[in-house]
């Protein structure tokens, strides 16, 4: 662990865990270990909760407003982020009073793009880097990878771990690669990306997120949207934990980020009323919660218009991505 003069001042009990390799490997195989079944069960007891018309109404905007709407792919243009940007500052043309979403989210060369359409907006912008969506790159390309999108005007950048690296046990690479991400953020929001399909038990994605955390990342991420499973509501219920134990532990709040599959309203809700029941209210803010999707706004602007117009509008009546 080559990194950790630079990585975040930690209360005493945590800057112990990073001290070292051992000590970080104690730590996290240290932790509770996630009782599968029951949070299975929990996260499926929450999702049928009834949600009465006004509420739904307000979770709808919620929603809305926690959306990072994004475009990842090797087609993309810059008419195609323009296009997002100006979604994304009026989601419902119709509707004035519809929310503008959080952020537009592309690739490190559309940045620049992307930050010319939303300026002013209070919009942000981010950009996955770091050899997005493998993380197969040295440390140094991805650092460059970061300092481009940063350079470019990015407000936020999405990493993604070595997932290579953590399921073979180098805790500490990946601590170390997460802490010099960070430092070359500047003064942009990291999200870093566990990627969970892909560590196969959800005692790896309460290990992953703790380690991201320690490490200093803003935000956890379920995922790349590359691979399925992605977002998921019991692994999202196990990443809600880990950020309410660390402000249990620190004061301090960190925020979460499902991402890949969820695209129905239903879903969505099903997600707040997690975030309510497991981290807490002060997580019900585009600042600590977050939706990585696309399709998933144009379901909450048809399902908008039929809770205040009593019929389904259909798709027709929403601008295509």
């Amino acid at each position: 662990m080559a990194a950790t003069s630079t990585a975040p001042s930690l209360p005493p009990a945590l800057a112990d865990a990073v001290r070292d390799d051992a000590s970080l490997r104690r730590f996290l195989h240290g932790l509770p270990g996630v009782d599968q079944v029951g949070v299975e069960q929990r996260a499926a007891g929450l999702g049928t909760r009834s949600i009465k018309k006004a509420a739904k109404l307000w979770a709808i905007d919620t929603a809305i407003s926690m959306v990072d709407l994004t475009t990842l792919e090797g087609a993309d243009t810059p008419g195609k982020v323009r296009s997002l940007a100006a979604k994304a500052r009026r989601p419902d043309p119709e509707r004035p009073e519809v929310p503008k979403v959080a952020a537009v989210c592309v690739y490190p060369d559309m940045v620049a793009t992307a930050v010319q359409e939303l300026q002013g907006t209070g919009i942000n912008v981010a950009s996955v880097a770091t050899a997005f969506p493998s993380g197969r790159s040295s440390l140094k390309v991805k650092l460059e990878d970061t300092a481009f999108a940063v350079d470019a005007g990015a407000t936020e950048i999405d990493m993604v771990i070595d997932r290579g690296a953590f399921l073979s046990g180098r805790y500490g690479q990946v601590f170390d690669e997460i802490v010099q991400v960070k430092h070359a953020c500047g003064d942009a929001h990291l999200k870093v990306i566990l990627e969970t399909g892909e560590l196969a038990t959800y005692d790896n994605v309460r290990r992953a997120s703790w380690l991201a955390l320690l490490a200093g990342g803003d935000f956890i991420k379920t995922s790349t949207g590359k691979v399925t499973p992605a977002a998921t509501l019991p692994v999202t219920h196990v990443m809600l934990q880990a950020v309410r134990d660390w402000r249990t532990q620190t004061g301090q709040l960190r925020g979460v980020k499902p991402a890949g599959g969820i695209r129905a309203t239903k879903d969505a809700i099903k997600y707040l009323v997690a975030v309510h029941e497991v981290a807490g209210p002060e997580w019900l803010t585009p600042d600590l919660f977050r939706f990585g999707a696309s399709t998933l706004l144009n379901d909450l602007l048809m399902q908008r218009r039929t809770q205040l117009e009593g019929h389904y509008s259909g798709p027709d009546y929403v601008t295509v991505d």
